[in-house]
């Protein structure tokens, strides 16, 4: 790879970096496709290289996606509220590996010459977006929780433009990066967003699905959640009185759940579903739920806002920065959604739940109230901050070099 090449007005040159997870990469790998999309209309061609680690998610989808990928070393920090502990070894020996990252970084960003650096937040985004500065390329970030993330605080400092998720994360942004942030949503898969509430019946073969209830659908993401699988466990019953449920409970769950199901009468077993894992029907399933259970990460509720959806979150304890309760707090006070904070139990799932299977126009008015926080066009949205980067990038050149 050359940087000469970068000034091809037909090829555009895009570094992501971040991952670790999916709420970093999949919002990622939406833009990318979404760029490539928009450049091909105008008769351009995209390249990609994408930093990460060996052993994050991006390691699996960059390569299965078809895209140039690279790593480089880099340090977790290991989060405590107690500052103390954050002076581990485990943490000193990974923040040592920094510079080293940075110097790879350094080296990837210099040979590819990107237009843009795309960073979507994980530690491994670190090197690479620091890397950037040095390099003097444009750098974009993308914030998806509410609150700036450990990578993306480290680097707004080195960003050309921030992109945020939510308008509320404005007032929570330094006030030197107020200037340079804009607000795009956290882009969604576009097939999550053209579901068909019927095939999800039709393909998981729901032979007692009832059309006169509401249908349910809970989910712990895709290795499941023991503390929302025995909360629903215990309800079930109840539950299935008032509604269909379809559980996706993670692999290791399953058989539990299978047993639990197997001493209902038979008519509410019927009403049941559960699965290990929710692939390619996920659309349809979501257009189907009425009401959705989960977890609140960013990723969730992109696509739940962005649907507009009726939901009941149980935020993970242990997520980095406490952002699931963070995320879900914020669609609670707008009265989009219901969180369950802390020990969640049983009596407290039935009264967060009975009154939206009770009551429609109480799910629908708490699905209208979701919507305004859902941004279906923010790929779109991000898309146009990483073009407009690279222009303003372009623009300062050209000025540098008629001087």
């Amino acid at each position: 790879m050359n940087s000469a090449h970068a000034a091809a007005p037909d090829v555009f040159r895009l570094v992501v970096t971040g991952g670790g997870t999916g709420g970093h990469t999949y919002p990622a790998l939406t833009a990318v496709r979404t760029l490539q999309d928009r450049l091909a209309g105008s008769g351009q061609r995209l390249e990609v290289l994408w930093i990460g680690t060996h052993d994050g998610l991006e390691a699996r989808v960059a390569p299965a996606e078809g895209i140039a990928f690279s790593t480089v070393a880099t340090g977790k920090v290991r989060r405590s509220a107690n500052p103390l502990k954050m002076l581990s070894a485990a943490n000193m020996k990974d923040m040592a590996r920094v510079p080293l990252g940075g110097a790879q970084a350094r080296k990837v960003i210099t040979e590819f010459g990107p237009d843009v650096v795309l960073a979507t937040g994980g530690y491994v985004a670190v090197p690479a977006g620091l890397a950037a500065r040095l390099c003097r390329r444009p750098l974009v970030l993308h914030e998806q929780t509410v609150r700036l993330g450990l990578a993306n605080r480290q680097l707004a400092g080195s960003a050309t433009r921030i992109a945020v998720s939510s308008e509320s994360t404005l007032a929570l942004l330094p006030t030197e990066a107020r200037s340079i942030a804009v607000v795009t949503g956290n882009p969604v898969r576009p097939q999550v967003l053209s579901g068909q509430g019927l095939k999800a019946i039709e393909a998981l073969g729901l032979r007692g699905f009832d059309s006169r209830r509401p249908t349910v659908y809970v989910t712990g993401g895709a290795q499941g959640s023991q503390q929302i699988n025995t909360v629903v466990a215990e309800v079930l019953p109840w539950l299935l009185e008032q509604a269909n449920v379809i559980h996706q409970c993670g692999p290791d769950h399953v058989e539990a759940l299978r047993g639990r199901a197997a001493v209902l009468p038979p008519q509410s077993a019927g009403r049941y579903y559960v699965s290990g894992f929710v692939g390619a029907e996920l659309p349809d399933v979501l257009a189907l739920a009425d009401v959705v259970v989960s977890r609140s990460g960013a990723g969730t509720l992109a696509e739940l806002t962005a649907l507009g959806k009726a939901a009941v979150f149980i935020p993970l304890a242990t997520s980095a920065g406490n952002e699931q309760a963070h995320n879900a707090r914020h669609l609670q006070e707008a009265g989009a959604a219901v969180a369950l904070e802390g020990e969640v139990s049983g009596e407290r799932m039935r009264n967060a739940l009975g009154p939206l299977l009770a009551d429609a126009h109480l799910r629908q008015a708490m699905a209208e109230r979701a919507r305004p926080h859902g941004r279906p066009d923010a790929a779109d949205r991000l898309v146009d901050v990483v073009l407009e980067a690279a222009e303003q990038a372009r623009a300062g050149a050209g000025q540098h070099r008629a001087r």
